[in-house]
């Protein structure tokens, strides 16, 4: 479909009630609970708009290699909650368009412009999705390996896509499909009653994963070019772990100047930022992030709970617990993105309900969505849930002609069903796995205060160390296989209008250097961008924090060990961060 041939939808201006919202209720959505106006340009799309929200601006995987030369070879310096199963649980519905309401910055703080969508006359009847018939797969090449014909090529989708912001309202321009994750993630949808938030739990892979799909299909219609595909943002390679060139020319529709300036020009990645600059040598950045990587998608992800995250099915609260890659790098690109020194809500990366309105957004996010295939090839029980009320949840979008849809987490667990898969690269983090030890043997943990002593916890000011005791030691292979030990922080709490991270390490006491990361004691890191939390009015979330240790105590040797010692190293936000508890437990993958 070209540009020239797309039918614009109109603003909403006529003051009268569509009947559609005054007859009888939806099996789709909700009962609105809010007035709309109506209004219409032709009979083959109709639109009805909020009235009480101000609008406006709205692999190859590499053999075991030399650990330093994975890192100057491939990419070398610049240059060189705690849910517990609902009795009567369900999957999560599309959300209620027709009550959308304000998106909140943060508690207190509205979103200026409205974030809801164009509403459809036939909402009531709004289809599922089906996928068009193809041809060809739409591959997503590494951002920084594009030739100047394909940044060419997006520079043009986006500047067209750009175009339609003239009318506000047409779900195609780039405000709109900003507006989709500010919308989704800062509080405008409600579904059973409950605000509905697609981070931080078991919803954020899939959400992400058909919010891009069209976005990418958009773009390629918009210069009639069906093949096009979004790149991804390499960070998990040495060779990508800086802003890709093509996002950093000023001047360009892909350009963004809220980002952090001091981030530009090929400055090294930080996968664990928190918000603070650390005084690191970039060959200590690298080695930093390739660790953390292997944690991330290794250690701390046996099971696909550890990886998709808390579930999350219909009348739970929001925000039950995020997954490894949505903890880390996920959040951390974020915040290294945004311009934190100089916007106040570190607009537009560094916060949710803006980080649409930069195109380095949808980048970045297919290389986390890249991350969730990359995931399955490692083996072992790493697939996808099978939970139905994951499976069967739903959201909304519009296609690239304009038509509303629903569609279905089952429908995305394929990639390459939905007609799109990555540009193969070597994952160096897969042979990344630390072997560096900080203690020899084991801590003495007799002259460590027990956990029973530490929590709960007021508040993570400083490095703490505790011992705890282990539900089962010395496990069988087949033990192990079956079951995942687990360490657990339960209600963790802080001000989530605030950056946070805190570091894990085990086997080692609070003087540890924590700014190296590869250390086999290394366990892990919480991380948390600020968001607006439920319906809290006090800026508080309450969420529980998983790391899987299976591998780690093997590696360090404390497989027999009946009590093992744990450091937390808080990095940024400690001082308001408490916790009630902590356990060790044993899970079934």
């Amino acid at each position: 479909m070209s540009s020239s041939s797309t039918t614009t939808l109109p603003l909403c201006t006529n003051k009268f009630l569509s009947s559609s919202f005054t007859t009888n209720n939806s099996s789709f959505l909700s009962k609105p609970s809010q007035l709309f106006l109506h209004g219409r340009r032709n009979q083959s799309f109709k639109v009805s708009c909020n009235a009480n929200n101000n609008v406006g601006e709205h692999d190859k995987n590499l053999d075991a290699i030399d650990r330093r030369n994975v890192l100057l070879g491939l990419g070398g310096l610049y240059g060189a909650a705690n849910l517990a199963p609902l009795a009567s649980a369900s999957p999560i519905p599309p959300p209620d368009l027709k009550s959308c309401g304000v998106a909140h910055v943060k508690e207190g703080v509205d979103v200026s412009y409205s974030c809801c969508p164009p509403v459809p006359d036939d909402i009531d009847s709004v289809p599922y999705y089906k996928f068009p018939p193809m041809t060809k797969l739409r591959i997503r090449p590494p951002a920084h390996a594009a030739d100047e014909e394909y940044v060419a090529k997006y520079q043009l989708a986006t500047s067209r896509m750009r175009e339609l912001d003239k009318d506000s309202f047409d779900p195609l321009g780039f405000k709109q499909q900003a507006n989709i994750h500010c919308a989704y993630c800062n509080g405008a949808y409600k579904v059973g009653g409950k605000e509905l938030q697609v981070h931080f739990s078991w919803l954020f892979f899939p959400f992400h994963r058909w919010y891009l799909y069209f976005y990418e299909r958009i773009l390629g219609s918009l210069i009639n070019d069906p093949t096009f595909a979004l790149p991804y943002w390499n960070w998990d390679h040495p060779k990508g772990m800086r802003i890709p060139p093509m996002f950093d020319r000023e001047g360009s529709s892909l350009y963004d100047d809220k980002r952090n300036q001091n981030h530009r020009n090929g400055t090294i990645i930080d996968l664990g930022h928190f918000g603070k600059e650390v005084d690191t040598p970039q060959l200590q950045i690298m080695t930093n992030n390739l660790t953390l990587m292997y944690r991330q998608m290794v250690t701390n992800a046996p099971c696909p709970s550890q990886f998709f995250g808390a579930a999350y099915p219909l009348g739970a609260e929001p925000s039950p617990g995020m997954g490894t890659i949505e903890n880390i790098p996920h959040t951390p690109v974020h915040i290294w993105t945004g311009d934190k020194p100089r916007q106040k809500n570190g607009e537009n990366m560094g916060n949710f309900y803006s980080a649409g309105l930069d195109p380095i957004f949808y980048c970045h996010h297919a290389n986390v969505d890249r991350m969730w295939d990359e995931w399955k090839l490692i083996g072992g029980k790493r697939r996808d849930l099978s939970n139905k009320d994951w499976l069967n949840s739903e959201f909304f979008f519009y296609d690239e002609n304009r038509n509303p849809y629903r569609v279905k987490v089952r429908d995305c667990l394929d990639s390459k069903k939905m007609g799109f898969s990555y540009a193969p690269m070597p994952t160096p983090w897969r042979n990344f796995k630390p072997i560096r030890k900080t203690t020899t043997g084991k801590v003495n943990t007799a002259s460590i205060a027990p956990v029973t002593k530490v929590f709960p916890l007021a508040k993570l000011d400083r490095a703490i160390s505790f011992s705890i005791t282990r539900p089962a030691s010395s496990r069988t292979t087949q033990e192990k296989n079956e079951q995942e030990e687990i360490l657990t922080f339960k209600k963790i709490a802080y001000d989530d209008t605030q950056y946070v991270r805190f570091d894990v390490f085990l086997n080692v006491d609070k003087t540890v250097n924590a700014d190296e990361l590869d250390k086999a004691e290394f366990a892990g890191s919480y991380t948390s961008l600020p968001h607006v939390h439920g319906n809290n009015t006090n800026h508080a979330t309450s969420v529980t924090f998983t790391l899987a240790i299976t591998e780690l105590l093997e590696d360090i040797g404390l497989e027999d060990e009946d009590t093992i010692a744990v450091t937390l190293v808080p990095k940024v936000g400690g001082e308001g961060v408490s916790i009630e508890s902590v356990e060790i437990k044993l899970e079934d993958c």
